[in-house]
């Protein structure tokens, strides 16, 4: 099960986008948190820059706002949920090197402000920092694709490192 954390994305492409990935990725919730715009505004209205991007997505994956991100984690991890944030860092590993104990683990992956990124507060509660290493003159990816690449890795690494035997043929 993995599920998303949403941490102050301020762009709502961003958003419709990470939704519409989720969906394709099979991820089961998308928690939106401290200033990431929702699907819906107050009023009930669905958001179009959202939606337009998402197509869809935004109506049938569960999500949830929180406003702290940081009770959210706190809930998540006595839920038996292990956090991953994306994000660079001198304890960050690169993304496709991480080990995942058992296929039924629960995962939190959190992405971060377009400019800011994940803070050291909310990086110190994770279990994981992973990143996506960089090769170019950029250092960093658009926050939808950073989630895209990591999210269909962990579902990679799920596979393959949990790979079942086949069962042996009964004569």
């Amino acid at each position: 099960m993995i599920v998303a954390i949403l941490y102050n994305i301020r762009s709502l492409h961003n958003v419709g986008s990470i939704f519409r990935t989720a969906d394709a990725a099979g991820v089961e919730k998308i928690y939106l948190c401290g200033i990431t715009p929702t699907p819906q505004d107050k009023y009930g209205f669905y958001r179009s820059q959202i939606t337009k991007v998402a197509l869809g997505a935004e109506k049938y994956i569960p999500w949830e706002y929180q406003k702290s991100t940081t009770y959210l984690i706190k809930k998540l991890k006595k839920e038996g949920f292990k956090i991953y944030a994306i994000e660079q860092s001198k304890k960050s590993i690169p993304y496709d090197k991480l080990k995942i104990k058992n296929r039924q683990q629960k995962i939190a992956l959190i992405v971060g402000n377009e400019i800011k990124g994940v803070s050291p507060s909310i990086l110190k509660m994770a279990d994981k920092i992973i990143e996506i290493p960089m090769y170019g003159k950029k250092e960093s990816l658009n926050v939808a694709v950073a989630f895209g690449i990591v999210v269909f890795e962990l579902l990679k690494i799920i596979k393959k490192q949990h790979r079942q035997k086949p069962k042996k043929k009964i004569k």
